[in-house]
């Protein structure tokens, strides 16, 4: 009878593997998996979609709306406690809302209809800091910072698939995904240290301690799917990691308090929000700025200063991909950035304004936090 138990799971576990690979979207440019992103790759799921910017306001449990055209507020709306992201789901037709509820017990998601703008009904959700989808559409990965795990759960209804517990992962928060979709990478915030999941296997294969012991972020996949760069608050610039080895093989100097990552839309830069504190929290008008990084010569080749300090933070490039837009973390503002020239409008929002998103995107599917497409 346990011969027979342990043969079923092994072969459940090899049916959900290859389905999970036989589902995922193909490859369409193995030398840049950001092909798909460009100007002119929008799918027809979100031909409806409002022209708007989505700013989850952390303390003031609310989402501010932005008509891009306008560079104005055109709504806000209360979601559910210290909201952190916006997330695009896998198949594109909803934003969802990460309420983590710090401290307490009443976490929460909340649904937004990208055609019309409007938020639907909440849904109870243990710790959900951040989220992300698996590669294949079949599970949405609730990052649960505080209890350090990943939740599973269905992509619809939000109910439990299963769990992968992180235990030496204080502070999970950001991820990215392997060319192939099987394996993530996510950072440690609290522990200096970056975790690699297997996420067909469902455990952690291993842990990488980053050389200066700092305060990982964002992090984002190169253009050929060898290379992952993870933003550093604390070290000031972006860590180089081999994929493959799981190694550290250099570091790029930014600026201070190193935080979100964003692709161009050609794939070729890496654009780096530098909040202007290396603390968890900081003042408003901060040295904050965003550094270039060309993604072949892994240089900074532009640096945009924020007039008068600010504190850039997470956001998302809008579809043309000539405006960077950030959240303006410590001084409650969104910048809109000219990805020619550095230019910097800002638009005044709520209470600690944290990962926005812009929508629509370009790609055929969502990989999760405010719009890491494919």
């Amino acid at each position: 009878m346990i011969a027979r138990s342990m043969l079923a799971a092994v072969l459940a576990g090899a049916l959900w593997a290859s389905v999970a690979a036989a589902q995922m979207p193909p490859v369409v440019d193995p030398n840049n998996l950001y092909s798909e992103i460009r100007s002119d790759k929008m799918s027809p799921a979100v031909s409806n979609a409002l022209p708007r910017v989505y700013v989850p306001n952390r303390q003031g449990n609310d989402v501010s709306v932005i008509d891009p055209a306008t560079m104005k507020v055109v709504d806000r709306f209360p979601v559910g406690i210290n909201p952190q992201h916006v997330v695009p789901s896998w198949d594109l037709k909803t934003l969802w809302v990460t309420n983590n509820a710090e401290g307490r017990t009443d976490g929460s998601l909340t649904p937004i209809d990208p055609t019309t703008g409007k938020p639907g009904k909440t849904i109870a959700v243990d710790d959900p800091y951040n989220m992300y989808w698996s590669p294949d559409g079949r599970s949405a990965i609730v990052v649960a910072e505080a209890l350090k795990r990943l939740d599973f759960r269905d992509p619809q209804t939000m109910a439990m698939q299963f769990s992968i517990a992180v235990p030496q992962c204080k502070g999970i928060n950001h991820a990215d995904f392997t060319t192939d979709g099987r394996v993530a990478i996510f950072t440690c915030e609290f522990q200096g240290s970056l975790a690699k999941i297997d996420l067909v296997g469902r455990k952690v294969l291993g842990y990488l301690k980053l050389s200066r012991g700092g305060m990982p972020q964002d992090i984002r996949v190169s253009p050929d799917g060898k290379i992952f760069f993870v933003a550093d608050m604390k070290a000031g610039g972006v860590f180089v990691v081999d994929g493959a080895s799981f190694t550290e093989i250099g570091f790029i100097k930014t600026g201070i308090g190193t935080h979100g990552l964003y692709p161009s839309r050609d794939g070729t830069r890496l654009y780096v929000a530098n909040r202007g504190s290396a603390h968890v929290f900081g003042p408003p008008r901060g040295k904050g700025s965003v550094s270039v990084i060309d993604f072949n010569t892994r240089q900074v080749v532009a640096t945009w200063t924020i007039p008068g300090g600010g504190s850039p933070d997470m956001g998302n490039v809008s579809v043309d991909g000539k405006v960077l837009w950030l959240s303006g973390r410590f001084d409650n503002v969104v910048y809109a950035i000219d990805t020619t020239s550095g230019e910097v409008r800002s638009i005044p929002v709520g209470k600690e304004p944290h990962g926005l998103t812009v929508w629509p995107q370009p790609g055929r599917y969502s990989l999760g936090h405010t719009g890491n497409m494919r």
